[in-house]
């Protein structure tokens, strides 16, 4: 596969992916470019009674009302002061719109479907279920989110508190 154009040993055009990659706890994540709406600035987030923890809140962006998630805290990763490389990823998964604060956000990634690898049935933890793939760029790897995974389980966690 020549990374450059994209081709394979053939000269045939590959399938690939287009990626907002970014940082959460040290390693580098990334979600297709097509599901991001926005990337902001962190800024006021109003608290939800009895939301679960790792939910933020929500935030009013133009006049829509946004959930915000802490991907460190969904994930069990320890909880983090925002800096001035925090931001919200704004993402529309299954026609809702949700914030998903990362520690930073990186580049725009092009990567062949090819380099990129199912997530191993041994990889374990409370993030691991939202793992669609890992993509190999180089000598380095980047975990590849599963949205719509990640909605439902959010979405089943706020319904299950409001009761």
């Amino acid at each position: 596969m020549n990374l450059a154009t994209g081709e394979n040993v053939q000269g045939e055009r590959s399938e690939e992916l287009q990626l907002v990659s970014f940082y959460l706890g040290g390693e580098e994540n990334g979600i297709d470019i097509l599901r991001v709406q926005e990337i902001i600035r962190m800024q006021a987030i109003s608290r939800i009674p009895k939301a679960p923890e790792y939910v933020e809140g929500i935030i009013n962006l133009r006049g829509k009302v946004i959930p915000i998630i802490n991907l460190r805290m969904r994930f069990g990763l320890e909880k983090k002061e925002n800096d001035k490389q925090t931001r919200i990823i704004v993402v529309k998964i299954e026609g809702k719109i949700l914030g998903l604060i990362v520690d930073s956000v990186s580049e725009v990634i092009r990567l062949p479907t090819s380099m990129i690898e199912p997530p191993s049935p041994i990889v374990t933890g409370k993030g691991s279920a939202y793992i669609r793939g890992v993509g190999k760029i180089g000598n380095k790897l980047l975990i590849l989110l599963d949205l719509d995974r990640l909605l439902g389980e959010v979405e089943k966690e706020i319904s299950d508190a409001a009761c």
